[in-house]
């Protein structure tokens, strides 16, 4: 049903000024998105109504546009004809292949891909049940629209006016004084977790975090005597991907804790983001893990205070700002849905 081949990839020095196509790379973040770009030429660009697939965690995005890539990345081409409105339900059935692909080595990724048996649904002729996935996807996206509607309105995230501060925060943004600080100058040594094998962990509560994109890393809810870390932290897993943690949890050897939990919750996430820019580079890998060593020498870029310091202020407002508008997208987006459903 599917080919699998590799790219036409380039390194990202090349791109140029424009937000036409995707840069797409292995990184899970932002849907495999590194940056966007303007057109650089026709024999590196791939088509649309494509996936696809980062050989790190080996995550399936769809390509509703023509894009380009960088290295080790592969382009999945449908055989067949396949609705858009079936597209999610096919995106689903590509990443549950993951752990399948995740076993073998990167140089079997193509032939193991093309020797997976996926099931579909078909039709009493023995055809693709298209219907069926359409209306399967319909269902459970008005559900969900449901659910994120009620829990807008209850948690009280549909109010997503922007206050005076918070107007000026974004408009001061470009003229912002950063300064580069060393992570742990600012919040002490950095502490690695300890290894607890799967078959070692017993079922519980507490979120146990290891690397990895999927589920933000959280491997296991475990129930064994570990070493608990706090809420407000910042996790950077062996491949420099920072994640702020808002609950308890546990971690493995892969990860480093960043002892951000003095901050306000909004600085903690730009902290965080900070974090992930200067450490998720590439630098790090299978071969070479990122440790809490490389925490403490890790240099991050923030907005400076008149006293010198980093501006935590600046930082938690400029955050909150961003979380409303984020979240006005999301209420909008629920509201134009359930319009939308209801008119259907």
């Amino acid at each position: 049903m599917f080919d699998i081949e590799n790219t036409y990839s380039f390194n990202s020095d090349v791109l140029v000024p424009g937000n036409e196509y995707d840069y797409v790379t292995r990184t899970s973040f932002n849907q495999g998105v590194l940056q966007t770009t303007g057109f650089v030429n026709s024999n590196n660009i791939n088509p649309s109504g494509t996936w696809s697939l980062g050989l790190l965690q080996m995550d399936f995005f769809y390509r509703k546009n023509r894009w380009y890539a960088g290295q080790f990345v592969r382009k999945i081409t449908p055989k067949i004809d396949i609705p858009e409105k079936a597209i999610p339900f096919f995106s689903t059935l590509l990443n549950k292949q993951k752990q399948i692909l995740l076993s073998v080595l990167v140089r079997d990724v193509d032939e193991t891909f093309k020797s997976i048996e996926i099931d579909l649904p078909v039709t009493a002729t023995g055809k693709v049940d298209f219907d069926f996935m359409e209306s399967f996807v319909a269902e459970l996206e008005a559900e969900r629209v449901a659910e994120l509607s009620a829990y807008l309105k209850v948690s009280g995230l549909n109010n997503y006016e922007l206050s005076k501060e918070e107007k000026q925060a974004l408009e001061k943004l470009n003229s912002f004084e950063w300064e580069c600080y060393n992570v742990e100058s600012l919040f002490g040594k950095s502490t690695r977790g300890k290894r607890l094998k799967g078959d070692d962990r017993i079922p519980g509560s507490l979120p146990f975090v290891t690397a990895g994109e999927a589920n933000e890393g959280i491997s296991a809810f475990i129930g064994n005597d570990v070493e608990v870390f706090e809420k407000n932290t910042t996790t950077i897993d062996m491949f420099g991907s920072a994640k702020y943690r808002n609950y308890q949890y546990g971690g493995d050897d892969h990860v480093a804790i960043v002892h951000t939990e003095q901050l306000p919750m909004m600085a903690a996430i730009f902290v965080t983001s900070a974090c992930h820019k200067a450490a998720h580079t590439g630098k790090f890998d299978y071969g070479h893990n990122f440790y809490a060593k490389d925490a403490d020498a890790l240099n991050i870029m923030l907005p400076k205070a008149n006293d010198g310091n980093p501006d935590y202020k600046a930082m938690e407002t400029l955050i909150s700002a961003i979380h409303k508008l984020v979240v006005k997208d999301v209420v909008q987006y629920a509201n134009h849905q359930r319009f939308k459903a209801k008119k259907q």
